[in-house]
């Protein structure tokens, strides 16, 4: 009863983590500075398309898994199967988020669009504190830089870095040869780079130990 009891609140951690991160996607897309480098190609493949972040969304992570495929030479039909639900989900929660933040004022100040750009920082990590908490498997992207890693035996972190580096350039060659700007890709995309890891290493040593203990309490 008590591992079933964990694995609702895990899988209710991994749901709202996904939520989060979508909804803080989308408040940087309603900035217009710049979103983060793992949804860059999405919102590119969007503005170029006509289609919503979405469906766009949805294509791109079938794209990671594709790649996965070819850097692991093998198919591991569970695993894909599992993060292309995954990956159906995260598409229909940026929609909704995205419907969501137009409700509020569009941002028309520069300083209200920083205003922006910075609360969707914190509900990014917020969104990946959860997400990661969870134990859940990952999305296609952060899977993709796992595999990376493990085939040019790279060290996490600079395949994370690698990862997103090729992500941001494909994303804006595509703004630049289809909508003749780099779109996606701005000062907001680098600021996310940088300190959603800086926020998420602030929060994750505070907060990480009151997360875990709620998962395992048990029911009074």
């Amino acid at each position: 009863m008590k591992h079933i009891n964990v694995t609702l609140k895990r899988l209710s951690l991994y749901i709202i983590g996904l939520f989060f991160l979508s909804l803080g996607v989308s408040f940087s897309i309603l900035a217009a500075l710049g979103v983060s480098p793992v949804s860059s190609l999405a919102y590119a493949l969007s503005l170029t398309s006509g289609l919503s972040v979405g469906i766009m969304t949805i294509i791109a992570n079938i794209l990671f898994i594709a790649i996965q495929v070819i850097l692991n030479k093998r198919l591991d039909l569970k695993e894909s199967v599992v993060q292309l639900i995954i990956t159906f989900l995260f598409g229909f929660f940026m929609d909704a988020t995205l419907y969501l933040v137009k409700l509020f004022p569009t941002p028309e100040t520069l300083v209200m669009r920083w205003v922006f750009l910075i609360l969707s920082l914190f509900i990014v990590a917020i969104g990946l504190f959860g997400y990661f908490n969870a134990k859940f498997p990952l999305m296609p992207y952060d899977a993709l830089t796992y595999a990376i890693s493990e085939k040019f035996n790279m060290k996490f972190s600079k395949a994370k870095i690698s990862s997103d580096l090729v992500n941001v350039c494909v994303a804006g060659l595509v703004c630049i040869i289809f909508i003749h700007s780099l779109g996606s890709i701005g000062i907001g995309t680098l600021i996310a780079a940088y300190f959603i890891g800086k926020i998420l290493g602030w929060i994750m040593p505070r907060y990480h130990k009151y997360l875990v203990s709620w998962i395992n309490k048990k029911k009074i």
